[in-house]
C-alpha cells in the first residue's frame, strides 16, 4: 500500500498500486456515499442519479491486447491484471459500494487453448491464496458465481469454498467473482428450478423467477464497467444488468486503476435513468 498527501486538500488517498491524486475534496464530494432507506439508487425529479451505485460490475477486458502491445505472451497480460483487480476492490470498498461483481472467467472461455486455461486456473488460485487475509480483514464477503464445471481443478474448488466460508459472516461489501459463469446458463437453471419445484405458470413473475437464479439475493446491477473500449455484454449477468448503466473506458484492464474507477462513478452520476419513463430533463447543477 502507498499513500500520498494531495496538495489540493491535504488529505490522504490509499491506493493498491501507485499514488494518484483523485481530485481532493471536490471529487470526494462528487461521489461520496449517500444513505437512503432502500439501499439503492436515488433519483431527482429529472431522473438524475444522486448518490453512488449500489451494485457495480466489471468486465475485465483487454489483458491479451495489453500483452500483445508489449510483445509478451497472453499469460503476462492476465498476470498484470491482478493489480487492477485489487485496485478496484480497494477503491469500491473505500467509496462505500455495497456490491461489486467481477467477470473473471466465462463459460465460453473454456474454448481457449489449454495452456491459457491452465494458467488462468493457477492465477485465480494464487490470487485467492495471496489476498484472502486482506479481503477478510476489510470485512468483505466473497462469493463465486458459477464454478460448476468438472474441469476446474479440485484444489481450486477447495480454495474457492474456503474463501467463501472464511468471509461469509462479513458484513461489508459483497464481492462476487463470476468464474465459469454464463448469464444464459443462469437463466436456464432458474427455469429448471421453477419446473422442478412445480411452480404454477400463473405464479411465475419476474420476482419469483429471480428468486430461482443462482445467488438470488444479488441486487440488480446499477453500473457496468467494461474496459478496453469493447461494447458487448458477453453473456454477463444477463438478468441483473437489464437496466444497468454502461461505461466503456478505452483503457486495457491491466492499466485500469482506482482513479479511473472513481471517474466511472462520476460518469454514472452524470446520467439520467428513466426506466422507460419520458420525464422532461431539466438543467442540473454541474458535477
Amino acid at each position: 500500500m502507498t499513500t500520498r498527501a494531495c496538495d489540493r486538500c491535504a488529505g490522504e488517498f490509499m491506493l493498491a498500486r501507485r499514488p494518484v491524486c483523485l481530485g481532493g475534496r471536490e471529487l470526494l464530494r462528487t461521489v461520496s456515499p449517500q444513505k437512503n432507506d432502500g439501499g439503492g439508487i436515488q433519483l431527482t425529479e429529472a431522473g438524475m442519479i444522486s448518490g453512488l451505485p449500489r451494485h457495480v460490475a466489471c468486465v475485465m477486458d483487454g489483458n491479451g491486447r495489453w500483452a500483445a502491445q508489449r510483445s509478451l505472451p497472453r499469460s503476462s497480460g492476465h498476470a498484470a491484471g491482478e493489480a487492477a483487480v485489487i485496485d478496484v476492490i480497494e477503491a469500491a470498498h473505500r467509496a462505500g459500494i455495497e456490491w461489486l461483481s467481477l467477470f473473471a472467467f466465462s463459460t465460453e472461455n473454456w474454448r481457449r487453448p489449454d495452456t491459457e486455461v491452465d494458467f488462468l486456473m493457477r492465477l485465480v488460485q494464487r490470487t485467492i491464496r495471496k489476498h484472502s487475509v486482506m479481503l477478510y480483514a476489510r470485512g468483505i464477503r466473497c462469493r463465486f458465481l458459477g464454478h460448476s464445471d468438472a474441469r476446474i481443478p479440485p484444489s481450486l474448488v477447495r480454495d474457492i469454498d474456503e474463501l467463501a466460508d472464511l468471509t461469509r459472516r462479513n458484513t461489508g461489501m459483497t464481492l462476487t467473482i463470476a468464474f465459469d459463469h454464463g448469464g444464459r446458463r443462469d437463466i436456464v437453471q432458474a427455469a429448471r428450478s421453477l419446473i422442478l419445484n412445480a411452480v404454477p405458470a400463473d405464479e411465475v413473475t419476474e420476482e419469483t423467477f429471480a428468486a430461482h437464479l443462482p445467488c438470488p439475493d444479488t441486487p440488480e446491477v446499477d453500473l457496468v464497467i467494461r474496459t478496453s473500449g469493447e461494447q458487448r455484454i458477453s453473456n454477463f449477468m444477463l438478468w441483473q444488468v437489464a437496466y444497468a448503466e454502461w461505461v466503456f473506458p478505452p483503457v486495457l484492464w491491466p492499466d485500469f486503476d482506482a482513479a479511473q474507477f472513481w471517474e466511472c462513478l462520476r460518469i454514472y452520476r452524470s446520467r439520467r435513468r428513466r426506466f422507460g419513463d419520458v420525464q422532461v430533463p431539466v438543467r442540473m447543477e454541474r458535477i
